[in-house]
């Protein structure tokens, strides 16, 4: 016990002498931390992107709906479906029901292009022609400017994040599709989902500009309850009228999002890891500058007695805690910039524009901390072994 008590006072000591030199070594422990900011900021930044893609994509859905595709397709770009395959889905079990039928919306899913609001270039937009149902299949929809299109006519609705990252949809602009001019009367949102990226407009006018005929891509249906869906499913593929998948919404959006969010969050790991070697050599050079000022000084305690092992720790403790001053200005300075900075970027799957806002979560600015500590341990760790390496000797002989 006695020596324990001892081994921890010459730790306490040795570190409380360590962070009164820091005053004299102000210049390489800003560096140190100001370098971890940055690789952490950055870290933050860019995970944030993909964070903010897929709390858009988990918003866009609800247990208790369903998307039906045909069999095959990975996206309703690549899915089609008959009148005829409308109707009998739409007389599947387990569809919540109202006055007019059940609640399901046959949609079209086409591009246009319009212009980036904030660079100029061109952008692939989603409009979706939708069903009469399309607003109680999508419950959090409301208008919040302006008014609903009227059935029949060539009027389009424009969401929140379409607005606010493409030109001309402002209300009365009037938008170029197929060589005709649609006016926009309204804009509406729908609790931060992806359908705020989009233009809606009715399918039946959609159809024949397209040359669609009487087909769809996707029906969107709701569900009495989320225990329903398996009895659903059942039915429409034992039906032998019918080739299609059913897929929970949530399901849907999840592989929508999959190749998106791996290749930011891959890349954001990746450039974190280049910068993170980078800022270890930062650690080191610090870390070693202050291991050498005070070589005299270590080696003095060593010779009176000192353990090695409490000077090895306090030399980490003093890496660590300029890593986790760094990991907290650089988190919280990601946080303050980008969290809740709206953006768009192109869906690989739908060739689509996603407007999404960055999510800087508290989870994520855990790992960007970590990670700075990680770079820490790493700088201050060789230097610390060197100190303690060095012969008494010769150490106390250096100037």
């Amino acid at each position: 016990m006695t020596g324990l008590i001892n081994w921890l006072s010459q730790l306490a000591s040795v570190t409380q002498f360590n962070f009164l030199t820091l005053t004299q070594r102000k210049g390489s422990s800003a560096a140190a931390i100001f370098g971890i900011a940055g690789v952490v900021a950055v870290m933050v930044a860019v995970l944030s992107i993909a964070e903010g893609i897929s709390q858009t994509m988990e918003s866009s859905a609800s247990p208790e709906n369903v998307i039906v595709m045909r069999s095959g397709s990975n996206s309703e770009m690549m899915s089609i479906l008959a009148g005829d395959d409308v109707r009998i889905i739409s007389e599947g079990p387990g569809l919540a029901r109202n006055e007019n039928g059940a609640i399901s919306s046959p949609e079209l899913f086409v591009i246009i292009n319009l212009l980036m609001r904030s660079t100029g270039t061109d952008a692939n937009v989603p409009m979706r022609g939708v069903g009469r149902n399309a607003a109680e299949v999508r419950r959090q929809f409301r208008i919040v400017d302006g008014r609903m299109f009227e059935w029949g006519l060539n009027e389009v609705i424009v969401g929140v994040g379409a607005q606010q990252e493409f030109s001309g949809l402002e209300i009365g602009s009037r938008i170029n599709v197929a060589q005709e001019q649609w006016p926009v009367v309204g804009v509406f949102e729908v609790g931060g989902g992806l359908a705020e990226t989009e233009i809606w407009v009715d399918s039946a006018v959609l159809q024949p500009v397209y040359r669609r005929g009487n087909s769809f891509q996707a029906v969107y249906a709701r569900l009495e309850s989320a225990d329903s869906f398996q009895e659903f499913k059942d039915a429409l593929t034992s039906d032998p009228r019918l080739n299609v998948k059913p897929m929970r919404e949530a399901d849907y959006y999840e592989s929508q999002s999959e190749l998106l969010y791996k290749l930011i969050t891959g890349l954001g790991t990746f450039i974190a890891i280049i910068m993170g070697f980078g800022a270890v050599f930062g650690a080191l050079n610090t870390m070693y500058t202050a291991v050498s000022s005070r070589t005299r000084e270590i080696a003095t305690l060593r010779a009176l007695g000192f353990h090695s092992s409490p000077v090895v720790i306090s030399v980490l403790i003093e890496s660590l805690l300029l890593a986790f001053i760094g990991g907290v200005i650089g988190a919280g300075l990601a946080w303050w910039v980008f969290d809740g900075f709206r953006a768009a970027t192109l869906n690989f799957t739908s060739f689509s524009q996603v407007a999404f806002a960055f999510d800087v979560s508290l989870p994520l600015l855990t790992r960007g901390i970590i990670f700075a500590m990680i770079i820490g341990l790493a700088g201050g760790l060789f230097p610390a072994v060197r100190a303690v390496r060095q012969p008494v000797s010769s150490a106390l002989r250096e100037l």
